[in-house]
């Protein structure tokens, strides 16, 4: 048995899916030689394997008021820290990303804020559970 839960055609349904996923199982079938019927069939299927976890969007956050974006590796205090911060991060909507990690830190997120006061304001509150190193966003490249 192979040990890939999906074949070819999975695969590139799911490229399609993820380079737009507003497409048709119609017009995904038309690309790859297959019924919408049987696009939609398979799309089941990897949702119910958890290959697809889920749809989202993208958006310019900046056109949001969310002006300020801060990648911030977290030093923990202690390992009793950790359950805590991990609530914090998760309910805080600042926080659009948390990343458990090895070698330096013990987590590195990434923040949103809509300016300076406001990431002033939330690395206070991180200061909590320990201390932080940030990097700010000087522009997307890819």
């Amino acid at each position: 048995m192979t040990p890939y839960l999906i074949d070819d055609t999975d695969y590139r349904i799911l490229q399609l899916l993820i380079e737009d996923s507003t497409l048709s199982h119609k017009d995904i079938g038309a690309q790859v030689h297959l019924t919408g019927q049987a696009v939609g069939a398979r799309i089941r299927r990897m949702r119910e394997l958890e290959i697809i976890e889920g749809y989202t969007i993208r958006f310019d956050p900046l056109k949001t008021g969310q002006n300020v974006h801060a990648f911030i590796t977290v030093f923990l205090s202690s390992n009793a820290a950790h359950p805590p911060f991990q609530s914090f991060a998760k309910n805080h909507g600042s926080v659009a990303e948390l990343y458990r990690i090895s070698g330096e830190g013990c987590y590195w997120m990434r923040v949103r804020t809509v300016d300076q006061e406001a990431l002033a304001a939330f690395l206070d509150e991180l200061l909590e559970y320990g201390n932080y190193r940030v990097n700010l966003d000087m522009g997307r490249i890819k």
